[in-house]
């Protein structure tokens, strides 16, 4: 059975990566910038990466590089080595799942998205997913979980199925995507696994550049709610927002609704 997004998700614009702005200190997927969405009242959108002890963590990319300055993989170090680190040069460290839903605590809506740990967008899933599936046991109602990968909501879904859970879906160009087979990337660009039972995705967050693609249309006469990212000026709020209920926006403040 589906669980419906909440309302909240769709009157919020949610902020990518939390509201983050370097320049003010508050670099992307950090406690400062989910601090500073809560206190103008967005939504969040967040990802979630493994530490090596099987903590989920609040960062996007595989590789701590970019927003670290140290080589290696975020899965390679342990949750209270990755703590020790600090983003793009500023006094913020790396903040845990945990540590992020402590600091919103349900006052604003929370979109979550797994990466994906197969390599593939395939089976090889599950202790990340069990792991966001139960610290989210108590956080209701303000909460929705999403992936590129729908085996991961499948493993999510199976641990606890009171998650209203989603696709994020794009063209899939196969540039984007190495390592993924073409048949592979050809099935994800058809959005067939998101109504399935095994799912039961109640939305999409769909790439914003894309949203007059026919499965876009056809899902959201079925009754899918469409979120759009990433936004990134008012000029692509307004277009995106003929389509899409909502918008996952970064760069501008995007205007509250309601």
């Amino acid at each position: 059975m589906r669980v419906n997004l909440p309302a909240e998700f769709l009157v919020r614009p949610i902020a990518h990566r939390a509201w983050h702005d370097l320049a003010k200190g508050r670099p992307e997927n950090s406690l400062a910038a989910v601090r500073a969405a809560v206190a103008v009242g967005y939504g969040i959108e967040i990802d979630v990466q493994p530490s090596s002890d099987g903590v989920p963590m609040v960062f996007h990319d595989d590789d701590l590089e970019r927003m670290t300055g140290v080589k290696g993989l975020i899965r390679e170090r342990t949750a209270a080595e990755l703590a020790e680190l600090r983003l793009a040069g500023t006094g913020e460290k790396i903040p845990t799942l945990d540590e992020v839903l402590n600091a919103v605590s349900r006052r604003v809506p929370l979109l979550i998205e797994i990466k994906d740990q197969d390599g593939a967008l395939g089976h090889k899933v599950g202790p990340l997913e069990v792991a966001v599936a139960q610290a989210l046991r108590n956080y209701r109602d303000q909460v929705a979980v999403m992936s590129f990968n729908p085996y991961a909501l499948m493993a999510v879904r199976h641990e606890n199925r009171g998650l209203p859970l989603g696709l994020v879906t794009c063209t899939f160009k196969p540039e984007d995507w190495p390592g993924v087979p073409t048949e592979r990337l050809d099935q994800l660009r058809r959005m067939e696994d998101w109504e399935t039972n095994l799912i039961a995705a109640g939305f999409v967050s769909h790439e914003w550049t894309d949203l007059r693609a026919k499965q876009v249309a056809e899902i959201k006469m079925r009754g899918a709610k469409i979120l759009a990212w990433t936004v990134r000026n008012m000029s692509e709020d307004r277009t995106a927002r003929t389509v899409a209920h909502n918008v996952t926006f970064e760069g501008y403040a995007a205007p509250l609704l309601g």
